[in-house]
């Protein structure tokens, strides 16, 4: 089993910053791919972003260029950290663990952490 556990959440006012952390523990070698998703209100849930335990990385298109995902796989952490950050950024956003690609669905969920970025 693997347990996700997230942080760094809050509100911001639109156009500033804030960085996710994700620290993951329990059977954790056999992650390979870790990732952040959110989900608005009404909406489905989406990937933002995800990175392999090699730094590979993959970006919803809409977000390339102002929130950059990272890995720190000494202290099993991944990162987003996020910029410029606009009203429609609110969200749960969850971070999710893969033990294979970023093609399918995560294989563990942390309990998200609320985003809200007021106008």
């Amino acid at each position: 089993q693997v347990r996700l556990v997230e942080s760094g959440g809050g509100l911001v006012q639109a156009g500033g910053s804030l960085r996710l952390s994700c620290a993951a523990s329990g059977s954790i070698f056999s992650l390979n791919v870790m990732g952040w998703y959110r989900q608005a209100p009404g909406k489905q849930r989406e990937l933002v972003a995800a990175i392999t335990r090699g730094g590979s990385t993959n970006y919803a298109d809409s977000l390339k260029g102002r929130f950059t995902i990272s890995r720190d796989n000494t202290k099993n952490t991944v990162y987003l950290q996020m910029h410029s950050l606009k009203p429609e950024d609110t969200a749960v956003y969850y971070c999710g663990a893969h033990l294979g690609t970023w093609y399918h669905p995560p294989d563990y969920w942390g309990q998200g952490t609320q985003v809200t970025v007021s106008s």
